[in-house]
């Protein structure tokens, strides 16, 4: 089996004590893996003293640093532009590493058409599983996670809607072709779905790989935001973001109408008006949507493809028809 080279990607946020607690295995996991490789944080301008921290204990880390906060996506793709290694692993600051993570995810990245893969979450304690292959479902026009499955057969190779951005080993190439995450869903949410629609609709392929584990401390990256509202507020935004930059036509007008009728009025009148934030910012970056839909239609023509968020679903649907699957309810 071919292993390639690795460049793991970390952006940090206040996150001085997941590093000093979690980068250590994750230095393990790599060199067990017997590959070239760097090691790459990006700090997103950190109040705490990370910074300082790498400097002193990781000198061998390619350290990156904002010069203000401006969220996961700008920063994933800072250093994936710093990236020189085949494959690229984003991986948050809050994630624990088997030693042997990356000893099934080779394979995958044997075929031509393999996009990345990503591994099973489980919580810091026991074995509760987190994350896992996610199916994707409509729900009228609007797309959900609908469960999370696997399989006990090693043999096998299962599809995943979307890569985790916090563990996912990506074809470095086919990542910088794509053009990153999009940057119009910082601070977070939904970014590394709407990657993995991307990747999906240029005819290359997502999987998860149950044999290889990392572990999870729950909201470590995401509890330096202690507004509610606002966090719901961006999460309702990325939601819409997604939906717009890939559906088209009767769709996209069908979808308008649901979410007016379903989300945003039934909010408003019961007071939570955080959403008209949302649904206002919808329509503010209107253009820049456009832009990233035309840069992804020439993608889309040079590859020859014509898939659409459709056919994205029923393909991963499709797949699990007839396998031995165990399904996981979302948490």
């Amino acid at each position: 089996m071919d292993k390639k080279s690795i460049s793991i990607v970390i952006p940090n946020y206040n996150g001085r004590q997941l590093l000093a607690e979690y980068l250590p295995y994750t230095f393990a996991a790599i060199e067990n893996a017997g590959v070239a490789y760097e090691v790459i944080v990006v700090d997103d301008a950190s109040a705490d003293t990370s910074v300082e921290y790498i400097k002193q204990a990781y000198p061998q880390v390619k350290l990156l640093v904002n010069a203000q906060n401006s969220g996961f996506s700008y920063s994933c793709n800072k250093g994936i532009a710093a990236a020189q290694y085949e494959l690229i692993l984003l991986l948050n600051s809050d994630v624990k590493l088997a030693p042997d993570y990356f000893e099934q995810q080779f394979k995958y990245f044997e075929a031509d058409d393999t996009f990345g893969v990503m591994g099973r979450i489980i919580d810091m304690e026991g074995d509760n599983i987190q994350d896992a292959a996610r199916s994707p479902k409509f729900n009228g026009l609007k797309l959900k996670t609908e469960y999370f499955y696997y399989t006990n057969d090693e043999n096998d190779r299962l599809y995943t809607f979307y890569l985790s951005g916090a563990n996912a080993l990506i074809d470095a190439a086919k990542l910088k072709e794509i053009g990153g995450f999009y940057e119009l869903f910082s601070p977070f949410y939904c970014e590394d779905m709407e990657l993995s629609i991307r990747a999906w609709k240029l005819g290359w392929k997502c999987y998860y790989e149950h044999q290889s584990v990392c572990r999870h401390q729950i909201s470590a990256s995401t509890k330096n935001y202690q507004k509610p509202k606002w966090i719901k507020s961006t999460y309702y935004r990325n939601r819409f973001y997604l939906h717009v930059l890939h559906l088209n036509g009767l769709a996209l007008f069908g979808w308008y109408v649901q979410i007016t009728l379903i989300d945003l009025l039934p909010k408003l009148l019961m007071g939570q008006t955080w959403i008209w934030k949302s649904y206002k910012e919808l329509f503010k970056n209107s253009d820049l949507i456009d832009q990233y839909k035309e840069r992804l239609n020439i993608l889309l023509t040079q590859h020859s493809s014509k898939r659409s968020i459709f056919n994205v679903v029923d393909t991963i649907r499709l797949s699990v028809k007839n396998k031995k699957i165990i399904k996981v309810k979302l948490s």
